[in-house]
């Protein structure tokens, strides 16, 4: 049996209204720049989406995954380069602190034998708080109105970084 075909209209139609423009602008911003979209249905996410850069087949080309988890708009940045932008980590608001500090801890951080080989989780200080946080779910993060600049920000510097710009 084939699989189907999706479009973003089909993604859109799952997403609430006040969201619709978040996933238009991540979508526009990522497809100037060459970006590819992959819309899938999984057992795990259900429909989702993610942007993959061009020539890059392996999971380290996705810059984001965007999926609704508990009726709730998410969105999953890779951000390879947030050493380079840590500044914009300190002016997150409290809301989208709390997620990351939910988020599970690095287990490879812990324990150098833990966790796949390739991974090296996340590891920053944001005023006392030291995060050490699992590379899955540190940046996985709801979409609403107050985190929307926050989000497009970070794709916009992860963008760059990964541009050598």
């Amino acid at each position: 049996m084939a699989k189907a075909k999706y479009q973003l209209d089909d993604f859109l139609a799952l997403v609430d209204d006040n969201d619709k423009d978040f996933i238009l602008a991540i979508h526009e911003m990522l497809s100037q720049e060459g970006y590819k979209l992959k819309i899938q249905d999984t057992k795990t996410y259900g429909l989702h989406i993610s942007y993959s850069q061009p020539k890059i087949k392996l999971v380290k080309g996705i810059i984001a995954y965007v999926l609704i988890q508990n009726g709730k708009l998410m969105i999953r940045i890779n951000a390879d380069h947030y050493t380079k932008y840590l500044n914009i980590l300190h002016r997150l608001p409290e809301h989208m602190l709390s997620q990351m500090d939910k988020a599970d801890d690095c287990m490879k951080i812990i324990d150098p034998r833990k966790c796949w080989q390739g991974c090296m989780g996340y590891n920053f200080q944001i005023g006392e708080k030291h995060y050490q946080k699992c590379l899955i779910n540190c940046f996985l993060l709801r979409v609403d109105a107050e985190s929307f600049p926050f989000l497009l920000e970070l794709i916009r510097s992860e963008l760059r970084e990964r541009q050598g710009v």
